[in-house]
């Protein structure tokens, strides 16, 4: 391994000079501060490492640039994600400062490859800033692993490259670079970097509907139908962390030079983006480190689920809702979240919380599905589903699976309070709407019995012009002064900031139309509320 003692080399002098200019101009105008009330509501250094990182130089080195995947088995037109050019996975889902973390990579044909880690922000508008970087690595064509129990696909490769998370390296999702120097394909991995530092905003990333839709090596996702198996039996085929995450190849996601980066990219980073840009106080966390440390929870003003957030443990609702009855604010920027039940499951090495498999959904079962979904949901050997809580009981609304929609569809966000102070400084009336800002899957129908509860916005989203169903975005009370906010749709970040390389996605016959003030606005008044509480 040969790590360059310069972590900025490589970041060539046009880039700096540009990050370092439009750092510069954001501080002097106000570009990059968050709103006024955000600036007050900071009483401590370590409530401005945002800001202070976003004002270094960044890059666009970041993006690949010559990507490459499989055909897929049964249509050789689609590919099935996988670049076996040059693919790998990381140690952990997430790191702290001083832990080690590994980095598995594997190419076919062999080939030396360098290893360049970004950290992901605003950065002057270019989305990253180069952290490290490791030059003429040794490749190796690492082995395919068998199908385990289960169906479990769980690598075992060797490592190659460990390093320690330097001290400076701060909260945020961090993308690692692949690029075979025998072809110049390229490929991402990703992990996230997390401290314990009491902050205004947690940003959860969804790693967990990550993995679920991961599909490498070849369609073994959480939905591959195995023998004698559906694509939603209960219990699922296991899906592990410990492999590559194949290119998402759902017809929604637009950004085809993703790969590796799970579903990040095109849900969650506009909103890290926006919030980077803005300064808000914001660290990262994983679903991992939701399920496993309930204290951590607490730590924050406001906890945030973004995007595509479809798969929760028992363990992650309960210590969510328990932050909310101690008085964290909650904000589920996202659709179709809080849906199944999933357990944590240990690598076939015994590490714990690698594998997971699906087991349930997040919806009662008395008098709220009927009978013959139900028989459906217990397959052959008589496996009882884990049902788990209604996760309208947490989110305020939640995905209704159970008409012709199934809680898909698209179109536009419709305001139905304009009084409230959510919308103030929008200008927005009753039946204003942000186009395209609904899909590609969203809310329905509010608990009407939580305290407060106000629908916000509300209507008719479509599939190709037929109108299916109903969405509802809601506020609700928490216990102490503090609101739960469900903005109802996965596409709520691409309403506020379009990052380099990214693509407005489109869905159902309808086109996401990219940033939005409105939504901007809606956004700061939530965060300030949040902030202020």
């Amino acid at each position: 391994m040969n790590e360059s003692n310069e972590t900025m080399r490589g970041l060539n002098r046009r880039d700096a000079l540009k990050g370092a200019a439009a750092a510069s101009l954001g501080l002097a105008t106000g570009a990059i501060g968050a709103p006024k009330d955000s600036e007050k509501s900071t009483k401590s250094p370590k409530r401005d490492l945002i800001r202070r990182e976003n004002a270094k130089p960044g890059t666009r080195d970041w993006l690949l640039t010559k990507t490459r995947q499989l055909p897929g088995k049964i249509n050789p037109n689609l590919a099935n994600g996988r670049c076996q050019w040059i693919e790998g996975y990381c140690s952990a889902n997430s790191v702290r400062a001083g832990e080690k973390l590994q980095v598995m990579v594997s190419t076919n044909p062999v080939s030396d490859f360098k290893l360049e880690i970004f950290r992901t922000g605003y950065y002057g508008g270019d989305g990253a800033r180069l952290m490290k970087r490791f030059d003429s690595l040794n490749g190796m064509t690492q082995p395919d692993p068998p199908v385990g129990e289960n169906y479990l696909r769980d690598c075992q490769w060797e490592p190659s490259v460990e390093f320690e998370i330097p001290d400076d390296w701060l909260s945020g999702v961090y993308l690692g670079k692949l690029t075979a120097e025998k072809e110049d394909i390229q490929s991402y991995v990703i992990f996230i970097v997390r401290d314990d530092r009491p902050c205004d905003l947690l940003f959860q990333c969804s790693d967990l509907t990550w993995s679920a839709y991961n599909r490498w090596p070849a369609d073994y996702s959480i939905y591959t139908r195995h023998e004698g198996r559906s694509s939603t039996s209960v219990p699922s085929g296991t899906v592990s962390f410990d492999r590559p995450y194949g290119l998402f190849t759902h017809p929604v996601n637009k950004i085809k030079k993703s790969g590796g980066s799970g579903e990040y990219l095109p849900w969650e980073f506009p909103l890290s983006f926006w919030m980077e840009q803005h300064g808000y106080d914001v660290s990262y966390i994983s679903n991992i480190d939701t399920h496993a440390d309930p204290a951590g929870l607490l730590r924050t003003k406001g906890f945030i689920s973004v995007g595509h957030d479809e798969y929760w443990t028992l363990a992650m609702y309960n210590n969510v809702s328990k932050a909310r009855e101690e008085g964290v604010n909650l904000a589920f920027f996202g659709g179709n979240s809080v849906l199944c039940v999933v357990p944590m499951l240990p690598s076939s090495n015994g590490t714990p919380n690698r594998a997971t498999r699906r087991e349930g959904w997040f919806m009662p079962v008395s008098g709220e599905i009927p009978e013959a979904v139900k028989r459906k949901m217990v397959n052959q050997e008589g496996f009882e589903p884990n049902m788990g809580p209604d996760g309208a009981q947490l989110m305020g609304a939640r995905l209704d699976n159970r008409g012709d929609s199934g809680g898909r569809g698209s179109g536009d966000w419709t305001c139905a309070m304009p009084q409230h102070w959510l919308f103030e400084g929008t200008s927005m009336k009753k039946g204003d709407a942000v186009k395209g800002l609904i899909g590609w899957e969203w809310h329905g129908a509010p608990a009407m019995d939580l305290p407060g509860m106000k629908i916000v916005a509300e209507g008719t989203p479509f599939i190709n012009g037929k109108g299916m169903g109903r969405y509802t975005s809601t506020l609700y009370d928490g216990p102490k002064d503090n609101v739960v906010f469900n903005a109802a749709t996965i596409w709520w970040a691409n309403g506020l900031s379009s990052p380099p390389g990214h693509l407005n996605p489109s869905r159902h016959g309808v086109t996401q139309q990219g940033p939005d003030e409105r939504v901007q606005q809606i956004t700061h008044n939530l965060f300030q509320r949040f902030i202020k509480s």
